[in-house]
């Protein structure tokens, strides 16, 4: 009986085939990959990662469609090649065994002798066509073309030569991913214009410095004759290689549940109709000492109680005070590790870039499987990275809970001590779908702390201001601040209220209540 048929690896959009590169995200802001029998330029800094897509490009093709590949090397030797793409877990050697890679050494004669002679690509363009039908492959990396402009000063010629490359492995039918470096993030595509002779398709990578971090992005410039998505998107590189995130690309195709599910808080059930949507996403915001990570904990500890696995990342705090703090509350969280449904993974967020971060997060809700998460807090990451890649990461993480139908809840943490502040400009809040608002409040000259349900979609939620205790039993929330206005502003004034009236009220409310009993 014939082998398990091999999963089909190109896609027709609009009568143009494209080849799955198979590196996570890339296929999707390709729409469906790289043009079949066209050559692709990926431009990029140094140490953007250039080598790395060349050599993923080629390794999946073998991996996951038993496409051989062609690499052709103008800069490393094979072995630094295969010593590199090891470090991912890519054994290169097994697959030059088998028959199913072939790579070409084009580097520099490490004597350096000097090069005589006219430049003439034809010996390497005919050992190129070799490998190409030997191994019957259908994929060629070549790395990087800016090595040959700089073994040789003829660049015209050299242009003339590759252009020539580039219009044979056409013929042959391969598909090619060819490397170039580039001066500036944002500067020229290509140095020694390469971009001339590849134009059909460009992908660009970056590795800008924003606010002392690196970020890695890609962008497609274009693939020519086909679509593919707009603008940049963040990357990084992890154990399995290339990792992109298409924030455009998700698709949240996942019903919305009805069903409800505890906060831990019972009075914050009730203020919310009967406690959060399962796979919603709430916000606690509010200054430091609000209470938002005992609403968080408290949560976890729900979740917890009632067999459910849990990640709980922290970014303020470390561990020692996360445990102290959650325990004054009578929440043990190292019980509810010991038991296999609580995950904690403390962070400094300058410890790495934030999709570094994204890639961990969602690399623990695969690993881990949990029906809640909870990250405390966002404001922490946003700490020294521009809004937009706040904004990004914060899409990344929503999406990707949504996606896999995971409660979600972040807290934020807001500059403003007292009063009303700004829940828009973290640039979160129209991603959430619940958003509790905490604030410190002066009542009768002294400070007491308030909490109200700001935002709830597709629920009735009690929108009054209640007030917000913190004890050793953990949060305890109160009656609203009924006789007092302008407690959001941060300015609360009493408000006379007819004792006559407001028993007359209060009388016909439980009138009401006992006519709807009966």
């Amino acid at each position: 009986m014939n082998q398990k048929k091999k999963e089909s690896n190109a896609s027709t959009i609009v009568g143009v085939h494209k080849i799955r590169t198979m590196i996570e995200g890339f296929d999707d802001i390709s729409h469906g990959g790289l043009p079949v029998e066209r050559t692709t330029l990926v431009s990029g800094t140094s140490g953007t990662g250039k080598t790395l897509f060349a050599i993923q490009f080629i390794y999946n093709g073998i991996r996951y469609f038993n496409e051989p590949g062609v690499f052709v090397t103008f800069e490393e030797s094979p072995n630094d090649i295969i010593k590199n793409a090891y470090s991912f877990g890519w054994d290169l050697q097994q697959l030059i065994n088998e028959g199913k890679l072939f790579i070409l050494d084009a580097s520099p004669d490490p004597d350096g002798q000097e090069v005589v002679g006219n430049f003439d690509l034809s010996a390497l363009i005919e050992r190129i066509q070799y490998g190409i039908r030997k191994y019957k492959a259908k994929r060629v990396s070549i790395d990087s073309v800016t090595a040959v402009f700089q073994q040789y000063d003829a660049a015209s010629v050299v242009r003339r030569e590759i252009f020539r490359l580039v219009a044979r492995l056409k013929q042959v039918g391969a598909t090619t991913v060819m490397t170039t470096e580039r001066l500036e993030e944002y500067g020229p595509i290509a140095r020694f214009g390469v971009e001339e002779f590849v134009s059909d398709n460009v992908v660009i990578l970056r590795n800008v410095l924003e606010s002392e971090r690196r970020r890695r992005t890609v962008e497609i410039l274009k693939l020519r004759g086909t679509t593919h998505m707009k603008g940049e998107y963040p990357f990084t590189m992890t154990n399995d290689g290339i990792n992109i995130f298409p924030l455009g690309a998700m698709r949240l195709t996942q019903r919305s549940s009805n069903v409800r599910v505890s906060s831990g808080v019972k009075t914050l059930d009730n203020m919310c109709g009967g406690g959060f949507f399962k796979d919603s996403i709430i916000l606690a915001t509010g200054a430091t000492g609000t209470g938002k990570t005992l609403l968080v904990s408290k949560f976890v500890q729900e979740g917890c109680l009632n067999g459910e696995r849990a990640i709980l990342f922290a970014y303020e705090e470390s561990r020692a005070q996360l445990l102290r703090n959650a325990y004054s509350w009578g929440i043990d969280f190292e019980a509810m590790e010991r038991k296999g449904l609580l995950k904690i993974l403390c962070a400094y967020p300058e410890s790495a870039g934030l999709e570094d971060h994204l890639q961990i997060i969602k690399t623990e809700i695969v690993d881990f499987k949990p029906s809640r998460i909870a990250i405390d807090s966002l404001s922490a990451l946003a700490r020294g990275v521009s809004n937009n890649a706040f904004r990004q990461f914060v899409i990344g993480v929503t999406g990707y809970a949504k996606q896999e139908e995971i409660t979600g809840f972040f807290t934020n943490t807001t500059d403003q001590f007292m009063g009303s502040h700004s829940i828009t400009d973290s640039h979160i809040s129209t991603i959430t779908d619940t958003i509790l608002m905490l604030q410190y409040v002066e009542i009768r000259g002294e400070m007491a702390r308030a909490i109200n349900v700001f935002k709830m979609r597709g629920s009735w939620h009690d929108t009054g201001i209640r007030e917000y205790t913190i004890s050793d039993k953990g949060a305890e929330i109160k009656d609203s601040f009924r006789h007092y206005e302008g407690i959001i502003s941060g300015s609360p004034t009493r408000v006379s209220v007819n004792e006559k009236t407001e028993l007359s009220r209060i009388v016909r409310g439980v009138q009401d209540k006992l006519e709807d009993s009966e």
